[in-house]
């Protein structure tokens, strides 16, 4: 092959799990499971972000963002996951992996900054609640959301295009999708100057987020412990620790996928982790986020018409 872009008429074989076949059949049920979860579960947090004028708060604004994120990231390897794993077709073109490798790259991207935001959001709330409503206005909100999008699929455009820059022998990826450390094990020459860029950008996009989080919520628990009042205390800590959850989940399993030397990435290995942030990251975070939440649970049992008091729609 003379280059990734010049292939566009010829395939790849998605390896999947095929050197286990016992467990397909296994796989295929539960990831089966966890798909229609995770369906379910954001569609669920949409829904109610939308109806109920009580969530219509910065908080669940993102977390709506957060949700259709992960509904678009979880279909873009699901469906043909699950097509591999029943045997019908193990192959995707060309055009269809990159496709693939640019809308996953993307939508993850996205996360990495949506977190952070959320990080943000949390911040202003819990160390700045006087003056929080000030802080995160509509328009903010607004803007904060639209550049997570917008740099996330900056990001992937500018790896997807040195992707597509190098040359690639092979039709064999072993893996469930295309994905970008697994199409750089098929590089056939030596390209240390591009993967140095495109190890430099993925540091970027996982590494400085993460270490701006963390910041966050160190002076989130600083100013927790201030608190008096462990009613207060316990909010705080309840709300902010099922965001860190999600953190944890999604960047251990993304750095320990994209920051690894090229030579030292075992694609066996990848394959099981890969599951955590394509997966049950996305099926866990409206559990996650809602499952100890009260304000999400009245507003479920508002929405079925079966709370006590009905929402004045159209007022705030």
């Amino acid at each position: 092959m003379d280059g990734f872009n010049d292939s566009l008429g010829e395939s790849f074989i998605l390896v999947g799990f095929s050197d286990w076949p016992q467990l397909e059949l296994i796989l295929f049920i539960f990831i089966s499971i966890f798909y229609s979860l995770t369906l379910f579960g954001n569609t669920a947090i949409i829904a109610l972000s939308r109806m109920d004028l009580r969530l219509h708060t910065p908080m669940y604004f993102f977390l709506s963002h957060l949700s259709f994120l992960d509904l678009c990231y979880t279909t873009s390897t699901v469906p043909q996951l699950l097509i591999n794993l029943h045997g019908l077709d193990r192959t995707i073109s060309y055009g269809g992996c990159v496709a693939q490798l640019l809308i996953s790259l993307a939508l993850g991207s996205t996360e990495c900054v949506l977190l952070v935001v959320m990080a943000f959001d949390r911040y202003a709330a819990v160390c700045h609640s006087l003056h929080y409503t000030t802080i995160m206005h509509p328009l903010l909100c607004q803007v904060l959301a639209i550049a997570s999008w917008v740099g996330g699929f900056l990001n992937s455009l500018i790896q997807t295009g040195l992707m597509m820059a190098m040359p690639l022998c092979g039709h064999q990826l072993n893996h469930f999708f295309c994905e970008m450390p697994v199409l750089l094990k098929l590089a056939c020459e030596d390209t240390g100057g591009t993967e140095a860029k495109m190890f430099v950008a993925r540091a970027i996009i996982l590494v400085f987020p993460a270490a701006l989080i963390l910041g966050s919520y160190a002076q989130i628990a600083r100013a927790v412990l201030k608190i008096k009042s462990n009613t207060g205390r316990r909010k705080a800590f309840g709300t902010c620790g099922s965001h860190l959850v999600v953190v944890s989940l999604f960047y251990g399993s993304a750095i320990y996928t994209y920051l690894q030397p090229k030579g030292s990435y075992s694609e066996s290995e990848g394959k099981f982790v890969a599951l955590f942030y394509t997966i049950v990251t996305p099926m866990l975070n409206p559990l996650i986020y809602t499952l100890r939440n009260k304000d999400v649970k009245g507003a479920l049992w508002r929405v079925l018409g079966r709370g006590t008091n009905s929402v004045t729609w159209g007022r705030k």
